[in-house]
């Protein structure tokens, strides 16, 4: 027994289990007693259905998990990816498309194997706790049009990545982060202009009072956006939620049809405002270099483990390849991107803190700021107690209660 296969092995497990305690601790910090800053917004029945979501998806959170534990040992244990690599070479292609092609086969199965946890999820829990707007017929169209893109820009990423690795010997990793950052950075404009709209329907906000306000603070910030939209996300969800998208002067505001409808004018401009604020205090741009750092860091110790044998052996590879280097590699990499995990979600609720702050100074409205926190936390059904070892691994928001209580000292000031 190798030393990568206990560790591989004990990384599997050891994620499994951590997962299961913080469920189980999520679970027992449920409280009976509605925390008395919602006593305005949730009623008793409201309150006890936002615990029972949370059960309900941490109890199937349970079983997915234990079924992704069952297949990743099988996998392994089974001599699955060398049963999958034998196959895609026998078709006869160079070592590029054989690599997509490994690639390619792996995501089609776990997506089957998976697909009925997904259906469940949609149109079992979602649609119990009147979620659910997809129809058969969206779903499916979302899968083709995923595929659609995997093959389209998924493929000649992968397969630009496995031409630097093969050609450009130990520098190679240097050559595959400046393509990765760089192309984070084109699939902005790409995603706002192309992909985006092939799942939503974007639509200009109506003149009227809201677009007004939300002009009006705009300017007062000096913040030009290209585009200031509403997104149909009730075609699939009731959920609620806005996003920025874009750099430069390639800005774009697209807001929920479902928050348009669930919250007042002023509480959607504080939303805004808060957005605005990632921007003005540089969180957008600390992100992407930070996640930069974090790429090229993972790579440098990836071309440290290419080919490796011993690494081979554990999955029962009878060839060595690049392509199932980087798949080996990034379950071997797990306890470090883990521990980076950690670190990124301390920045992402520390800088959700700030952005909070800068709107209630910039909007003047934290009032509104903390009741829109307040609907957008009761139609989203969310846990209002959640355990603080789930925050700390998980979340990249603070909870609602703890931005509410920061916002509070700007009240007297607005």
């Amino acid at each position: 027994m190798s030393l990568y296969f206990i560790i591989i092995i004990g990384i599997i497990f050891f994620e499994y289990a951590l997962s299961s305690i913080v469920r189980y601790l999520n679970l027992k910090a449920l409280s009976p007693i509605l925390p008395e800053e919602f006593s305005d917004t949730f009623d008793k029945e409201k309150y006890l259905k936002s615990q029972e979501y949370t059960k309900t998806n941490s109890k199937f959170s349970y079983i997915t998990s234990s079924f992704s534990l069952f297949i990743s040992l099988t996998f392994i244990l089974g001599g699955f990816y060398n049963f999958i690599d034998i196959y895609v070479r026998g078709i006869g292609y160079g070592d590029i498309l054989t690599g997509i092609l490994f690639f390619g086969t792996l995501s089609i199965i776990t997506d089957i194997l998976t697909l009925p946890f997904s259906i469940y999820s949609t149109f079992v829990i979602e649609e119990k706790y009147g979620f659910n707007k997809t129809t058969p017929k969206t779903f499916f169209l979302d899968k083709v049009k995923q595929y659609f893109l995997m093959i389209l820009i998924g493929a000649p990423v992968m397969g630009l990545i496995l031409y630097f690795f093969g050609n450009f010997g130990e520098h190679a990793w240097i050559y595959v982060w400046i393509f990765l950052v760089s192309f984070s950075v084109i699939m902005q404009p790409i995603f706002n202009t192309f992909i985006a709209p092939m799942f939503n329907k974007f639509t200009p906000l109506d003149e009227g009072p809201l677009l007004d306000k939300i002009r009006e603070y705009l300017a007062k910030v000096n913040f030009p956006v290209k585009k200031l939209e509403v997104m149909d996300g009730s075609k699939r969800s009731s959920h609620s939620n806005a996003y920025f998208s874009g750099i430069g002067k390639n800005k774009r505001i697209a807001l929920f049809d479902t928050l348009v409808d669930q919250m007042e004018d002023d509480e959607i401009v504080s939303v805004i405002a808060h957005e605005v604020g990632h921007y003005k205090l540089k969180h957008i741009y600390s992100g992407i270099v930070l996640s930069a750092i974090q790429t090229g860091l993972m790579l440098y110790i990836l071309s440290l483990f290419l080919l490796n044998p011993d690494l081979f052996a554990v999955f029962k590879m009878q060839n060595l390849s690049i392509y199932a280097s980087l798949l080996f590699f990034s379950m071997l990499y797990t306890p470090i991107s883990m521990i980076i995990g950690i670190f990124f979600t301390i920045i992402s609720r520390k800088n959700e803190f700030s952005a909070d702050a800068y709107s209630a100074k910039t909007a003047h409205m934290p009032e509104a700021l903390i009741s829109g926190l307040k609907k957008m936390s009761k139609e989203n059904l969310s846990n209002l107690t959640p355990h603080w070892l789930n925050v700390f691994l998980n979340y990249s928001h603070p909870p609602v209660l703890q931005r509410i209580d920061a916002l509070k000292k700007y009240i007297k000031n607005a």
